[in-house]
Order: C-alpha cells, then sequence, then structure tokens
C-alpha cells in the first residue's frame, strides 16, 4: 500500500495538469471571443451612438434653421407692414393694402392702424378665418397691446406681447401673439401699426414644409409649457428633441423639434468580411486615386503655370487685344484695351454693336464696315484706321488688325482684333510737320533778312541820289528865280515888275514844296532802310524820347494821302497827360503807319461800313497805360469801324507768312509785334464796338533824365 502511493501521486498531479492546460485554453479561446465580441459591441454601439449624436445634430441644425425663418419673416412683415404705413393712405386705401397683405400671408390674423393714444383708426381680419376677436373682442387683450406698444416706442422698433389663449366661437382656440410697431413721420410718433400673429399659423407658414413631414414643431414657454404645436412625428422607439430660443423684442418662446426613430439595426455576422474585404478594396481604390491624383495635380499644375504665363504676357503686353464671337459679342479684351478705351472689362464683355468706345456720329458707318468686314472669314491683315472715344469724350486715333479666331479643332469662332493707339505717333508727325513748317518759316525769314540786308545796301545809293538831285534842283530853282526877276524888273515900272514877279513866285514855291518832300521822304527812307538793316543785324538801335504827338504827326502825311484815296476820316485823339517815350522813332513811326494802312483797308474792304468819310472813321488814340512804381507805360490804339477779325484768323494773325490779302507777305503784324516787343512792350488786338477792331501797342515813358534831348 505504502509502495503504490507515489504512483497514485504522480497520475493525480498529470490529471490536473492536463485539467489546468485545457482551462487555459479554453480561457483564451474565451478571451478571444470576448474581445471580438466586444470589438463587434463597441462597433455596433459606436454606429448607434454615432447615427443618434448625427440624427440630434439633424434636429438641431433644423431647429436652429427654423428660428431663422421665423426670424426672417417676422422682419419681412415688418418691413411691409412699415410699407404699408410709407405712403400715408387714407383709411379705405390702407384697408385695401391691408387685406392684400393678409392674403399674401396666412400667419397674420389681424392689422390694425391706431393712434398715438392706441385708439383704433382702422384694421383688417384675415380671410382664411373667422374674425379671431369675435368671441371675446379685442378689448380683452389691451393691456397686452398696450405693454407692447410701449416696449417699442421705447425701442423705436417694433416689440411683441406675450402670447395668450384666444377661445374661438366654434369651441376651439389657439394661441396668438401681438406685434406693434410706432409710426414715426418726421421724428414724431404718428400712431402704431399692430399685427395679431397666431403661433399655430406661424409655424406651419414661416418654417420649412420639409420638416412638418417627419417632426413635430411646437413652441413652448421657457417651463414647458406647449402653446402650439404643427405637424406630426413617425413612429419610433427613441425620441430626440431639440430646443432654440426665439428671442423677440418684448418676448422670448422655445421653439421645441421632437423626432422619433427606430432603434439601430446590428450589424449581420458577415460585416467584418464585408469590411475587410471594402477595406482592401478602398485602400486599392486609394491607391489608384492617389496615382491618378498625382498625374491630374502636375497636369493642373503644368495648365496652371501655362495660363499664368499666357495672362502674364496679355497684361504686360501694349497692344490692346479683343476677341468677338461669330454674332459680333465682345467675349475677350486684356487690360491694356480696357486702360486704352478707359472703360473695365466687365462693362465690355457681351457688348455688341454699336460699341460703347463708338463716336456716335462715326456710329452708322462703323457698322456697314464691320457688317462688311465680318460677313466673310479672309479678313485683311494690313489693319484699318478708325478713332475711339473715352468716357470723358476724348478722342483718339487707333490701328485695328483683325483675323479669324479658330479653336483646337479648325472651326472658326469668331474675330480676334489687335488694337495700337496711334495718337502719340500722330502727335509726333504733327510735331515733326510743325517743326518742318517752323524751320520752312525760319529759312524764308532768312532769307527775307538777306534780302533787306541786300536791298538795305542797294537802295541806299538812289535813295541819297534822289536826296541829292533833290537839294541841287531847289538851288537851282532859287538861283533861276532870282535871275527870271532880274530880267524881268530890268527897265520896267516897280509895280510891273512886281505884277509879273507874283505868278513866278508861287510856282516857285510850290516847287519847292514839291521838293523839298521828296527829300524828307527820301531821307525817311534811308532811315527806315538803316533802321530794318540794324533790325535784321540785330545791332543795338538808337532809342530818343520822342512827344507821342510828334510820332503821329510824321505819319499823317501819309495817312492823309491814303485816307484820302480811300474816303476815310482821320481822328487824332491824344491825351496832355502823356509823356514823351523812349523809342527807336523810325521802327515805331512804321508800326504806325503799317497799322493805319491795314485799318483803313478792312473799311474799305467792309461792306457794311459806308462809302463817305464820315461813314469811316480811323481813330488814332493814345492815353497811359497802366503803370507801376518802376515804370510809366503810353498805349497807343488805333481803332477802325471795319468787319473785324474772325476767332479763326485771330488765332493766326502774327503768324509770319500768314496773310488774308492776294498781294499780302504775312510779314506786317509779325514785324510790328517783334518791334513793340523789343521796346518791352505789348502789341495785341480786341473787337470794336459796335464794330471794327482796337489794335493797341505800348511804349515805356521815358525817364526824365532822357527828356533832355527830347525829339520833336
Amino acid at each position: 500500500m505504502k509502495s503504490a502511493s507515489p504512483f497514485f501521486r504522480r497520475l493525480i498531479a498529470l490529471k490536473w495538469i492536463s485539467r489546468q492546460a485545457g482551462f487555459r485554453r479554453w480561457v483564451l479561446w474565451i478571451l478571444l471571443l470576448a474581445l471580438v465580441v466586444g470589438m463587434l459591441g463597441t462597433l455596433v454601439w459606436l454606429s448607434g451612438r454615432y447615427e443618434a449624436s448625427q440624427i440630434q445634430q439633424r434636429l438641431e441644425r433644423d431647429a436652429a434653421e427654423a428660428v431663422t425663418d421665423i426670424r426672417t419673416g417676422f422682419t419681412r412683415n415688418i418691413q411691409s407692414m412699415q410699407a404699408l404705413q410709407s405712403s400715408e393712405p387714407g383709411t379705405a386705401t390702407w384697408r385695401v393694402m391691408a387685406n392684400d397683405l393678409l392674403r399674401e400671408n396666412r400667419e397674420i390674423m389681424r392689422i390694425e392702424w391706431r393712434d398715438e393714444d392706441l385708439g383704433m383708426t382702422a384694421f383688417a381680419d384675415t380671410p382664411y378665418r373667422a374674425p379671431v376677436f369675435e368671441r371675446l373682442g379685442r378689448g380683452s387683450t389691451q393691456s397686452d397691446v398696450t405693454l407692447a406698444c410701449s416696449t417699442s416706442k421705447r425701442l423705436s422698433g417694433a416689440a411683441y406681447s406675450a402670447s395668450y389663449f384666444m377661445p374661438q366661437s366654434d369651441g376651439l382656440g389657439f394661441e396668438m401673439l401681438d406685434m406693434c410697431m410706432p409710426i414715426m413721420v418726421a421724428g414724431r410718433l404718428e400712431g402704431y401699426a399692430v399685427a395679431t400673429y397666431s403661433l399655430q399659423d406661424v409655424l406651419a407658414e414661416l418654417v420649412n414644409k420639409q420638416l412638418a413631414r417627419s417632426e413635430s414643431l411646437a413652441f413652448t414657454e421657457a417651463d414647458g409649457t406647449r402653446l402650439a404645436l404643427h405637424g406630426t412625428t413617425s413612429r419610433g422607439s427613441r425620441v430626440f428633441i431639440a430646443q432654440q430660443l426665439l428671442d423677440l423684442p418684448g418676448n422670448t418662446l422655445v421653439l421645441r423639434l421632437e423626432s422619433r426613430r427606430g432603434t439601430p439595426d446590428y450589424f449581420p455576422n458577415v460585416l467584418t468580411a464585408l469590411v475587410t474585404a471594402m477595406s482592401v478594396a478602398l485602400m486599392a481604390v486609394l491607391f489608384l486615386l492617389a496615382r491618378d491624383m498625382r498625374r491630374r495635380l502636375k497636369v493642373e499644375h503644368d495648365l496652371g503655370e501655362a495660363l499664368a504665363f499666357r495672362k502674364a504676357m496679355e497684361d504686360s503686353v501694349l497692344t490692346g487685344l479683343r476677341a468677338r464671337d461669330l454674332s459680333g459679342r465682345i467675349t475677350y479684351v486684356n487690360p491694356a484695351f480696357c486702360q486704352m478705351v478707359g472703360i473695365e472689362a466687365k462693362d465690355l464683355l457681351h457688348q455688341s454693336f454699336p460699341s460703347p468706345y463708338w463716336p456716335p456720329e462715326l456710329a452708322e458707318t462703323y457698322l456697314q464696315r464691320q457688317a462688311i468686314r465680318l460677313a466673310g472669314n479672309n479678313l485683311p491683315r494690313e489693319g484699318h484706321e478708325s478713332v475711339f472715344i473715352r468716357p470723358d469724350g476724348t478722342r483718339f486715333p487707333v490701328l485695328i488688325m483683325e483675323a479669324p479666331l479658330i479653336n483646337a479643332v479648325g472651326k472658326h469662332t469668331g474675330w480676334m482684333s489687335a488694337i495700337l493707339d496711334v495718337s502719340e505717333q500722330r502727335r509726333v508727325e504733327e510735331v515733326s510737320r510743325a517743326s518742318q513748317e517752323r524751320l520752312q518759316a525760319t529759312a524764308r525769314l532768312a532769307m527775307m533778312g538777306e534780302m533787306a540786308s541786300l536791298l538795305s545796301h542797294e537802295l541806299n545809293q538812289p535813295l541819297a541820289a534822289i536826296s541829292s538831285y533833290a537839294t541841287g534842283s531847289l538851288n537851282l530853282l532859287k538861283d533861276q528865280s532870282s535871275h527870271e526877276l532880274a530880267a524881268q524888273s530890268h527897265g520896267r515900272k516897280p509895280g510891273e515888275a512886281a505884277q509879273l514877279a507874283e505868278p513866278a513866285n508861287e510856282l516857285s514855291s510850290d516847287l519847292q514844296v514839291a521838293m523839298n518832300r521828296i527829300a524828307e521822304q527820301a531821307e525817311r527812307a534811308g532811315k527806315v532802310i538803316k533802321s530794318v538793316h540794324d533790325f535784321v543785324r540785330r545791332r543795338d538801335q538808337a532809342r530818343e524820347a520822342v512827344q507821342p504827338r510828334a510820332l503821329l504827326d510824321a505819319v499823317m502825311p501819309l495817312v492823309s494821302l491814303q485816307a484820302r484815296k480811300l474816303s476815310v476820316n482821320v481822328v487824332i485823339d491824344v491825351d496832355p497827360s502823356c509823356g514823351p517815350v523812349l523809342c527807336d522813332r523810325t521802327m515805331v513811326e512804321q508800326v504806325l503807319l503799317n497799322l493805319s494802312r491795314n485799318g483803313m483797308q478792312a473799311m474799305a474792304d467792309s461792306p457794311s461800313a459806308g462809302r463817305h468819310a464820315a461813314d469811316r472813321v480811323l481813330t488814332l488814340r493814345v492815353r497811359p497805360a497802366a503803370f507801376n512804381e518802376r515804370s510809366r507805360w503810353v498805349e497807343f490804339a488805333v481803332i477802325d469801324q471795319g468787319e473785324g477779325i474772325s476767332p479763326d484768323v485771330a488765332t493766326q494773325l502774327f503768324t509770319p507768312f500768314f496773310t488774308t490779302k492776294v498781294e499780302g507777305m504775312g510779314l506786317g503784324l509779325s514785324l510790328c509785334r517783334t518791334v513793340i516787343e523789343q521796346h518791352g512792350g505789348f502789341l495785341g488786338f480786341e473787337p470794336g464796338q459796335p464794330r471794327g477792331t482796337i489794335f493797341t501797342f505800348t511804349l515805356p515813358e521815358a525817364a526824365p533824365a532822357a527828356r533832355q534831348g527830347l525829339s520833336a
């Protein structure tokens, strides 16, 4: 018995170890199964929680949207009420407008117009129900209306009363609230507009109709008391509730949304396999999508770079680009074109003929030209010139080059135009042309200077000879007259000799006067030629103090001679207060003579001037001009009664070589202005009254030191 005991002990130990190993194996299987079940249960629970949270979030979102819809509806109604009172209608007109508003808004049961003391002026009831205050009358809710209107007056805006239950004549009833809005005219309270809302109809009309099909909407108070209900809930074991505050001026309501949903279904046992297979498929799809996305991103990057490069070129190019479709509508313009015409791209796109940058007077011509050019596909590529206009009225020339617009498949889709602003080119051409004209005028002036120098050199000798011959003739006349008188008196009585000498003396004196005039004018011509010669050679001219009257007297013989020929009466008007002027006497006399001749010729050519001297008056006027502390000036004026100077001629009157006379050279007035400006004065003109022209020029008054050698 003792020998068998160790064997049995070992057998019992082996059995116990075997049992322990099997137990641990089952424990591992149970733990693995529990882990799988736990993972599946957790997946199902998380799925249910996720679905419940999604339903709750959607419900919260629906509640927020419902509150927003109600606020929007109330705001829209307030605006309609303001529009109802803005035109200050009469009672009958107000009722018509109020009935129209009630037909458009079923949630409003009644609209009232009350005065500033809340007295009833007019009211209108909804056409969809019996009058809501028919049973108890409006006076039962006067306190709520008064409180709401007091709040609206304090807030200077719409305010809402607390909700109240109003029973109806059919045994039913519903909750309502009043909205009161002050009517202000020029900052002064003129009354109130009151609108009565049905809370149930507010839910039915102002909230999205889709919510009422699967959810119930209700207005409740803060303690949960339900005021109005709309909609029906679907059957389900779980209830989801969302609440949102509707905070209104003067009242606060709670909007409650309730939805019933069934419990989420548990997933079947094949979910894991499906999820695994879908996961593998999803990974493969994601891999393919990732590779396709990389390729797509590369293509999009390249396309973006190409578009950016093309956009940069279009924005930096100075040539205007414009694309039109087959019907002539503008489909594209670049910034250079927009800057050229001064119009933004959004105002140019989809514009057809006539274009906004066409001049109005040329629109018809451009329309005809575009119709001819766009009728065919073969447009000339050399371009054509046009004139565009900017919004500020500025016109500028452009050069347009058009070509057919062909897409990638070779289809003709429109026309592409390149527009160049050639205004700068035209300006340069105009400046070049003006420069050429100035160069030509300078060349002619230089030639005239050379001719003047040559003539002055060549004419001095004949003039000197004329003066010498005139002096010799005077001496011969004096000697001859003395000899004749001696011969006639020889052997005659004194009385007879005197009678014979009188005719001879008269003839001799007339010839002497004529010869003196010839000598004076020859000397004067020599002085003029010498002054012109000095003027051309830019030498300093000798200036002397001369009385203004002496300048006029010097030119009067020649002026009077032409005045008698043209039947012109010459009037001299010299202000005695004018002092002597410092000038080159010869040149100033020529200026006076030139202006006087021009004035007399203007009156001779004028059809409105009379034929007699009394109707044609040339006035030579001298008076003091404006002066300052340093210098005084004397103004000379030559006034005629001709037709005057037209605006076109006035702009070019002092331009060298410009003349309106058939035989004129166009240098007289230009030289006159140059002479006066060299004296520091100014030569100008202005229209006379009632007709004619007044030419004026100024000369400096001689200083007291220069008057000592005064020239008379």
